[in-house]
């Protein structure tokens, strides 16, 4: 057995650790909670020189399975890590990688599916990927997700599959754990070999073709294979399991039982709830009661004959899911248990199997509610399936009674009430005081009058006050500037993201207007959708005639992964607007480098360290990209100048009323990522407009228009002043950084330039 250390460790710090002991070539990978912890350690490790990891940042789920499919082709070793609907969204991706059998790993942190939206723990995206040609290994605790890690590599280049280490978010991804690590990589490695390609893609001499078109005989035939190397992982999977108890002492099993052997009633989930189980088991045991628990650690291939052995002889089997199958009567586990049972068991074993939905959404799975849940099974009355934990709810016009009860004799967490709206909804007349005067004037330039703060005032409030967001956000800040320039009745769109999370907690909103949350990388397709049936129900007559302006709200970090959507929405040419709020990073995740992140600034996968300076590459000009679409309205504005950015907004609502898409963006202030102080975030921002990172224009039906200069006027100023007023870029004033901020200078001169050319001359 090798030397191994303790270590005290979250679920995340183990899977990175595990990675960074394995010596993998490449990582491709995009934020989302609570899967992104991973990536930061690594990132960590990476700038202090402690790995190699190649980590490229792509602008979404998508793209990063398609940069590890494109690595793992080229014979690298190669790790992802992702969750719930960034699991979803790069869903496409992962029947090519099994169907092509190319081997990786990667490392789902279990959370639920949206929507609603919610970030809490459940199984709802793994059960996804049962049909995917994917063999998953379910880690019930921290120290199994290190192993497990390990293992998983060795199952995948040994029957040429990817293979998926899942774990419960938050449960297992955060909760910190004492474990044991191999004190030496080289233990990992030499357990793990040398990576062998069969069929080198990268041999030039020999060129072979990946990812054919395929008739109907040979398709059948690639899945055939694809079901016999499945089965072959299942069979060396056992073996894997003794290799590594050899080396690290401690013992797997597909199926892994708790007081099993006389049970009379066994419980049987998969993940943390597990331990909880357990504790639960003891409890019953002292009372006399012959219950058992029992989970499965290696969802695919499913263990079927491992699970049979281990329930046999029970008379009641509780399948506890945290997730639903909806309309099966049961979630995807107790499915799989129901096949295996009467698979192997047939007539010769009478048992009676019962399933439960429960902890959706990460609800707290605690020893009472095992114990609840087996006694609930043991009664002859309860249905064969139910939910558990369920809040009623009550039916509308009522104060309670005609509530739903629950048949299955489970614990009810009570009622809500109906509530009735506490501000009551704008009207078109409350919001058409005719303050702003907005005019197509010569040359098809629109003008704007009446934009002053003061009288833009008047204009009642959309968002209303009692939002969660963080002191001097600058998120409420641009979106009330935004709105008081627009006196038409609006209806909104969130992307998903700190705007979003902080103003619409159910069962409250912030919202007086209609308001829509749809996920960042298709938030510009469904406005634009629903927009489309707007106007076709006005014009069919179904709603009333006159001016809704439509209006996507969304953060940079949405306007990275949702590039595609809004390019072909603008494209398209859609009558509405899309509102970005640029504050340089993916904030509501923590910070994570967004491509609007400054090049050098420090952030939870830009970190500083002996052999890293921070984001290594520049800041995306989404204005430039959207002004190549050809839409007629783009513009930029910063609240440090409001009423040019209020005339702006009121450009932007007329062009999108009138004439086709409108895209603006604002530079937004975060004090709590930005690393400064509320009551300077003014300053900041009016530095980073005079120092010309963030120009304000407007590109006007193709024709440029600079709308201050701070060069003529005598205001511009060094970048690095700017770089100096932020935590997170504070670290570049140090002499070792001169050429990242002299390259930064370039670039933003270089770009201010074009723009002033642009501004100068028609035909540009």
């Amino acid at each position: 057995m090798e030397n191994q250390v303790m270590e005290y460790a979250s679920g995340n710090e183990m899977a990175a650790l595990a990675i960074k002991q394995i010596g993998y070539d490449l990582m491709g990978y995009y934020p989302i909670t609570p899967s992104t912890q991973i990536a930061e350690g690594l990132d960590t490790m990476r700038a202090n020189g402690e790995t190699d990891l190649i980590m490229i940042a792509a602008e979404g789920e998508h793209s990063a399975a398609g940069i590890c499919y494109g690595a793992a082709v080229g014979g690298g070793r190669v790790i992802n890590a992702t969750s719930a609907n960034g699991l979803l969204y790069a869903i496409e991706q992962f029947p090519v990688q099994s169907g092509t059998r190319y081997p990786m790993v990667m490392n789902v942190v279990c959370r639920t599916i949206s929507g609603p939206l919610s970030i809490k723990g459940d199984h709802s995206d793994i059960m996804f990927m049962l049909g995917a040609g994917w063999p998953i290994l379910f880690a019930h605790g921290v120290q199994a997700v290190y192993d497990f890690n390990i293992i998983a590599l060795k199952l995948a280049e040994a029957v040429r599959l990817p293979v998926i280490v899942a774990y419960d978010g938050f449960f297992t991804s955060h909760q910190k754990r004492r474990c044991m690590r191999f004190e030496k990589e080289s233990a990992v490695r030499d357990f793990l070999g040398e990576k062998k390609e069969e069929y080198p893609f990268l041999d030039l001499e020999h060129p072979i073709t990946v990812g054919s078109y395929m008739n109907e005989p040979d398709l059948i035939n690639n899945r055939y294979q694809l079901h016999l190397a499945m089965a072959e992982a299942g069979k060396i999977l056992p073996g894997l399991f003794r290799e590594y108890e050899k080396l690290s002492g401690r013992s797997y099993e597909s199926v892994e039982g708790y007081c099993c052997e006389d049970a009379e009633t066994i419980l049987v989930l998969l993940g943390s709830s597990y331990e909880t189980a357990k504790d639960a088991i003891d409890r019953l045991r002292k009372k006399g009661k012959k219950a058992g628990a029992l989970t499965v650690q290696t969802l695919r291939p499913f263990p079927a004959e491992e699970l049979f052995s281990c329930c046999k002889n029970a008379r009641t089997l509780l399948v506890a899911d945290r997730q639903d199958s909806y309309g099966a009567g049961g979630g995807n586990l107790s499915l799989e248990v129901r096949a295996a049972v009467q698979r192997f068991g047939r007539e010769s074993v009478s048992v009676q199997i019962k399933s439960l939905v429960y902890g959706l959404g990460g609800k707290d799975f605690f020893v009472e509610d095992a114990v609840n849940m087996i006694e609930w099974a043991e009664r002859a009355d309860t249905p064969d399936f139910e939910y558990y934990g369920v809040t009623p709810g009550k039916e509308k016009g009522t104060a309670g009674e005609g509530c739903p009860e629950r048949s299955a004799g489970l614990p009810d967490a009570g009622r809500r009430q109906d509530e009735e709206p506490f501000f009551a909804p704008l009207t078109a007349e409350k919001t058409k005081l005719g303050i702003i005067q907005v005019k197509e004037g010569e040359a098809g330039k629109v003008q704007v009058s009446g934009n002053s703060l003061n009288a833009t005032a008047a204009i009642p409030k959309r968002l209303a006050p009692g939002h969660g967001a963080c002191p001097g956000c600058g998120i409420p800040v641009n979106l009330n500037l935004l709105l008081r320039s627009i006196e038409d009745p609006v209806v909104l769109l969130f992307h998903t993201g700190c705007g979003m999370i902080v103003t619409t907690p159910y069962p409250r909103t912030s919202f007086k207007v209609p308001y829509l949350h749809n996920l960042f990388q298709n938030g510009p397709a469904t406005l634009s959708g629903l927009a489309e049936i707007c106007y076709r129900k006005q014009e069919k007559g179904e709603i009333p005639a006159g001016d809704i302006i439509f209006i996507m709200v969304s953060g940079d970090g949405g306007m990275d992964i949702g590039m595609g959507s809004a390019l072909g929405t603008a494209l398209r040419n859609h009558r509405l607007i899309l509102f970005e709020y640029d504050n340089g990073g993916y904030m509501n995740t923590g910070y994570q480098l967004s491509y609007s992140t400054p090049k050098g600034a420090r952030s939870a996968t830009s970190h500083v360290g002996k052999n890293q300076y921070g984001k290594t590459f520049f800041h995306k000009d989404m204005p430039q990209m959207m002004a190549a679409t050809g839409i007629p309205y783009i513009a930029t504005m910063a609240e440090s100048n409001p009423t040019d950015f209020i005339a702006k907004a009121a450009k932007a609502a007329y062009y999108a009323k009138n004439h086709g898409m409108a895209y603006i963006r604002a530079l937004s202030a975060c004090p709590l990522n930005w690393n400064d102080r509320p009551a300077t975030e003014r300053k900041v921002i009016e530095t980073a407009v005079n120092c010309c990172y963030f120009p304000l224009y407007e590109v006007e039906q193709g024709k440029t228009a600079l709308n201050y200069d701070p060069e003529s006027m005598g205001k511009k100023v060094p970048v690095l002043d700017w770089l100096s007023m932020m935590g997170r870029t504070k670290h570049l004033q140090k002499e070792c950084y001169a050429s990242v901020v002299e390259s930064l200078q370039e670039e933003v001169d270089r770009r201010f330039l074009r723009l002033k050319a642009r501004a100068e001359s028609p035909v540009l």
